[in-house]
């Protein structure tokens, strides 16, 4: 049984239907508050059943209580108050509605978490703020004096190996050379990457720059095992965003000894899978390796402008 699906309440202040369930906006990830903290905030008012994505902004969560008159009492003292607590934030809060299963976006009741411990996929790490303000500038300039290669729905650069997406591989006998001397500084700092897997012997050789334009995201799927190792590191430019997992139920860990291939995601679409889901701020940096590398597909519903930085050992 999925989790429930909540509509954006109709009207303004805190009027409407009266609801077990809140829609707060001001409030998210995207804005600096954790999941963990919203739920100790709204607990004081009552057992909280669960704090839920609103929608994909980040900024907008759904707190499902108990009962209305938990709900009832959290609204009225936290709409349109600064809470100290939440940052200072002056939170947005009315009632909030469960939709029928017909009328529901898969996507508006998954839980976006914002540090990758929370998700328990063994092998994946996310570090915030991997460069700097300034240092994102320059990436950004130096990435834009370079020739882009438009794809249907988006423009990429490859730098080390090409990637062919007629193969989906790299060709291993045409070496495109260095990786640019603008993103040696990041290379040096990957080395002292946080939960690096024993890979000190090996180094970065292939680089992709997506530039993910607005309405276009990033389909389900593995990377190509027989043309990347173990590790791929992701750098988030230009703005934030939502990554999901989908662990697909009977898909044993498929690793990249026993599968050349990208998994066929038409065929699993479906079947039954568990979701999760992370909130990526710009100038993070995350990395797939172990289970989180060859046991999940990711994916990137449609947002807003966003370049993405895939480093790769091949």
């Amino acid at each position: 049984m999925g989790l429930p699906k909540f509509g954006r309440p109709k009207g303004g202040g805190g009027g409407g239907e009266s609801s077990p369930n809140l829609y707060v906006a001001n409030c998210g990830p995207a804005v600096g508050i954790s999941y963990v903290d919203i739920r100790s905030v709204f607990g004081r008012f009552g057992p909280v059943k669960g704090v839920f994505a609103a929608d994909e902004s980040g900024a907008r969560v759904v707190v499902c209580f108990d009962g209305e008159v938990s709900a009832r009492a959290a609204l009225e003292a936290l709409n349109g108050r600064p809470c100290a607590d939440l940052g200072g934030r002056s939170l947005h809060v009315r009632y909030s509605v469960e939709r029928p299963a017909c009328q529901a976006n898969v996507n508006d009741s998954l839980q976006v978490c914002t540090h990758a411990s929370e998700l328990e996929i063994p092998g994946l790490y996310l570090l915030h703020d991997f460069i700097s303000l300034g240092e994102e500038k320059e990436l950004l300039a130096a990435v834009d004096d370079r020739p882009w290669n438009s794809l249907a729905k988006r423009r990429v650069q490859h730098y080390g190996y090409e990637f062919r997406y007629d193969t989906r591989n790299v060709d291993a006998n045409r070496h495109m050379g260095e990786l640019p001397s603008f993103v040696s500084f990041i290379l040096e700092r990957i080395s002292s990457f946080p939960g690096l897997p024993c890979a000190s012997n090996s180094s970065l050789d292939q680089l992709t720059v997506n530039e993910y334009p607005v309405g276009v995201g990033l389909s389900p799927h593995i990377d190509t095992h027989s043309a990347f190792e173990d590790l791929i590191f992701s750098l988030s430019l230009a703005g934030p965003c939502i990554m999901e997992f989908r662990r697909y139920f009977g898909s044993a860990w498929l690793h990249k000894d026993v599968s050349g291939t990208d998994v066929n995601v038409d065929s699993l679409e479906s079947s039954k899978f568990l979701r999760k889901a992370i909130y990526l701020p710009p100038r993070s940096m995350l990395l797939l390796s172990a289970e989180a590398r060859y046991a999940w597909h990711h994916y990137i519903p449609h947002h807003k402008v966003l370049i993405m930085w895939f480093f790769r050992w091949t």
